[in-house]
């Protein structure tokens, strides 16, 4: 502590290089881009965005003690004629801080004023802390739904709420409707509409008779801060949540049995849907996204209920392993990583998921939904799914989940009250149904089992936040040093080598083999090697899925290997070679009936024709009403002919009960394989390289603020040694930090003025106010004067 400090700067340039890294690692938002020296980094942590990055990151025990310190610590009540006095300083607060907040436990009190100030959201001086000017800011002037202070309602009232005990007695002696009155704008919000009836009327008027209320417009009236400390018995809360909710954990077990069966579930429908969209992929929306009727068509392929295909489709986005191929007409299609991903061993596929969902910042619980009664829903891969806060609600999650025993399980219910303890100044609606959403898209992934957090899970989170979580779970009676700041820090993910080894173990290992029955279905006691599994998906159709998956043959499914060049004899070979139970003898008819007449009828073209030793085939073609749109004729006994393209004719005979087959101009068959279409991958390239605000960057940056800051003093000691006062160029932040500081506390200030010509003047100016990129301001003389902040080249305190 800088015993000489006269503002937030002083007190930072007085801090140990240890309490730098913690302010910097508490809001790493302070080095980026690395300040100059000790009084920009200052300057950078009292501006508005900073200051409320760091409010908003504050749990309810920090704000609710942060909220007290700022009621507290108001200016005594001034005298009519007299002047403000100057805040009351914490330290000099503390016993109202306590009183304010109904607890008499200093200690824990002590502790969170510690970690407020470790955040710089407070300064010490002599006589205690101060509350940073701008937290005053952004809490508004209705903190904790209490209404402004007299002296800013109406001065002239001020002596009139100095008795505590003259105010109460005015409360107590009150009408029951003036009464009824208060009380609805006791807990807040304190500005109410003035009743237009004539009972509600003349309640109001008994109310401002007294000054319990004040006018602030003409049909508007507000309850002053002392009038509603009074109506709260002193208590600035409801009810005081200095340290988080308990988790009532129950013991689960076969944790990471399940979460292994659930990841190896994932995999699967991950392997389906690239195979799905390599052969058909669906098309890029003009406003981007995937269309419903896509998104509906995938979920039926996957056989998944809708909220789980959008889930399936935006990891395997956020995974690279389907992209938009940016081609004139453009699609959702398998990028080239498809190929070595799935070649790689199941561990490794699954940690570059989980990863890739951790990191994410991309909501898939928001697809379907109308935000804000917008008029369409939300697409799947659309750009309204990016959601960059999902992101830190994820980790939160899971550090909770993490801070328990492992096998113990937890209800939402409960982990959503410990969160909105985290969170208070988040919407509670918006963040109770992202809370359901991730811990469902956990379940699905295999990073929890049965609501328990599995080992793969905690491998996920990685050492930083593995460490953050033990924090939190030794701090569940108190107050946890890092909750200040666990919404900035950013930890550090699992190892991709760490993260696949913890979910190796519980992965079902791949067969090699599937049992076929007689009913023409065959099951796949597990995940299947990946040859086995691309001929399984190509000739049989999948009926259920499951611990084991269940697959059924049948004629459009043998029918469509047949198309892809697999012969009847290979087709029954494989099956024979991969089964642990006899090819039975429906199969071998079903193989060779489709076989016997897939390709009796062959097509090809100049235009196209069609050929048949069957003449009976060709007569119940042109027979047939319904290929009339084909425009065939009988150009021999054997042959037909048409206009229409060979694949139109192959798809229209089939859709007709014809089995043909595509042939070439040589006269063999052309094997339809199913097409894989790739999307181009778009590496980016390396960009700047951008350092994480981690323990070693912080290090480092907070040596190199000292090193500018030691050059910086002799610079000054060098100008004051000299005659007159030397002003230095400053950063326009901190020349806006300085001026504003010198108006709050009434300081002169000599800034360096340039003129038209590129010259520069120096001026001795009492500030007034700063608004607009402009400091009012009275000059050496006494006359008021407006600068524009954009010419002062530099500032600096007089004296």
């Amino acid at each position: 502590m800088a015993p000489s400090s006269r503002s937030l700067a002083d007190d930072i340039r007085g801090r140990s290089d240890a309490e730098l890294v913690d302010l910097v690692l508490a809001r790493p938002d302070l080095a980026r881009p690395a300040p100059a020296d000790l009084t920009s980094l200052a300057a950078r942590a009292s501006t508005r965005a900073s200051v409320q990055r760091a409010v908003e990151a504050l749990d309810r025990g920090h704000l609710q003690v942060l909220e007290a310190l700022v009621v507290a610590a108001d200016p005594a009540p001034t005298r009519v004629g007299e002047t403000a006095d100057e805040p009351t300083s914490v330290g000099a607060a503390l016993p109202v801080v306590l009183e304010l907040l109904g607890t008499d436990d200093e200690a824990l009190v002590r502790r969170l004023v510690d970690d407020l100030w470790r955040s710089a959201l407070l300064w010490r001086s002599a006589d205690g802390e101060h509350v940073v000017r701008t937290v005053n800011e952004v809490l508004g002037g209705t903190v904790a739904g209490l209404g402004p202070p007299m002296r800013e309602l109406r001065s002239s009232l001020v002596p009139q709420h100095d008795d505590p005990v003259a105010l109460r007695a005015a409360i107590d002696e009150a009408p029951d409707a003036a009464r009824a009155m208060l009380e609805k704008m006791t807990w807040g919000p304190p500005f109410g509409v003035m009743p237009t009836g004539r009972a509600g009327s003349s309640t109001a008027r008994w109310l401002l008779e007294r000054h319990l209320l004040v006018p602030v417009a003409s049909d508007r009236v507000a309850l002053p801060r002392e009038v509603g400390l009074a109506l709260r018995h002193g208590r600035l809360h409801q009810a005081s949540q200095l340290v988080p909710p308990p988790l009532e954990a129950r013991r689960v077990s076969l944790v990471d049995e399940v979460a292994g069966g659930a990841a190896s579930t994932f995999l699967t429908q991950v392997d389906e849907l690239t195979a799905a969209w390599g052969a058909a992929p669906p098309r890029v929306l003009r406003t981007g996204g995937l269309s419903v009727r896509d998104l509906r068509t995938t979920q039926l392929t996957l056989d998944v209920e809708p909220e789980l295909a959008a889930f399936v489709v935006e990891i395997a986005y956020a995974a690279g392993l389907v992209a938009d191929d940016g081609e004139i007409v453009p699609v959702w299609a398998p990028t080239a990583d498809v190929d070595e991903w799935s070649s790689t061993e199941a561990g490794h596929r699954w940690a570059s998921l989980a990863l890739a969902w951790l990191g994410s910042t991309r909501a898939p619980h928001l697809v379907g939904q109308r935000p804000g009664g917008a008029a369409g829903a939300v697409n799947a891969l659309g750009p309204d799914v990016q959601w960059p806060a999902i992101r830190t609600l994820r980790r939160s999650v899971l550090t909770e989940l993490a801070s328990l025993g492992e096998g113990e399980a937890v209800g939402s219910e409960a982990l959503l009250d410990r969160l909105m303890w985290r969170r208070p100044l988040r919407p509670g609606a918006v963040l109770g149904e992202a809370v359901g959403a991730i811990v469902r898209e956990a379940e699905w992934l295999g990073v929890t089992g049965r609501g328990a957090l599995s080992g793969a899970g905690r491998a996920l989170l990685g050492p930083v936040g593995r460490r953050r979580a033990e924090s939190a779970a030794s701090a569940a009676g108190s107050s946890a040093r890092g909750d200040v700041s666990s919404g900035l820090a950013t930890a550090t993910a699992g190892d991709l080598d760490e993260v696949a080894a913890a979910m190796s173990a519980h992965l079902p290992a791949p067969v090699d083999h599937v049992l076929v029955q007689a009913d023409l279905t065959a099951v796949a006691p597990g995940p299947l090697v990946g040859s086995l599994a691309s001929f399984m998906r190509l000739a049989a159709d999948v009926e259920s899925r499951g611990g084991a998956t269940v697959y059924r043959f049948t004629p459009e499914s043998v029918r469509r290997a047949l198309d892809a060049g697999w012969t009847a004899a290979e087709f029954i070979e494989t099956v024979r070679r991969s089964s642990r139970t006899p090819v039975p003898q429906p199969l071998e008819y079903l193989v060779s009936d489709v076989a016997r007449r897939h390709g009796q009828t062959r097509i090809g073209g100049a235009a196209a024709y069609v050929r048949s030793d069957d003449e009976s085939v060709l007569d119940t073609m042109l027979a047939s009403r319904d290929l009339a749109a084909l425009q065939l004729r009988r150009i021999a006994p054997t042959v037909v002919v048409s206009s229409a393209d060979p694949r139109v004719l192959v798809d229209l005979l089939r859709d007709n009960g014809f089995a043909p087959v595509h042939e070439g101009r040589d006269g063999a068959v052309v094997h339809v394989e199913t097409p894989r279409r790739r999307a181009t991958t778009r590496r980016r390239g390396p960009g700047p390289a951008v350092s994480p605000v981690d323990l070693a960057f912080t290090q480092t940056l907070v040596t190199g603020l000292r090193a500018a800051e030691a050059t910086a003093d002799e610079r000054r000691a060098a100008e004051e040694s000299r005659s007159g006062p030397r002003i230095p160029a400053t950063d326009p932040v901190v020349t806006l930090s300085l001026l504003r500081d010198a108006v709050a506390e009434r300081h002169g200030v000599w800034i360096g003025l340039s003129d038209q010509v590129g010259g520069t003047t120096r001026h001795l100016i009492h500030p007034q106010r700063v608004e607009g990129g402009r400091v009012w301001a009275t000059d050496e003389g006494g006359q008021e004067k407006t600068f524009s902040v954009h010419r002062i080249t530099g500032a600096t305190l007089e004296g």
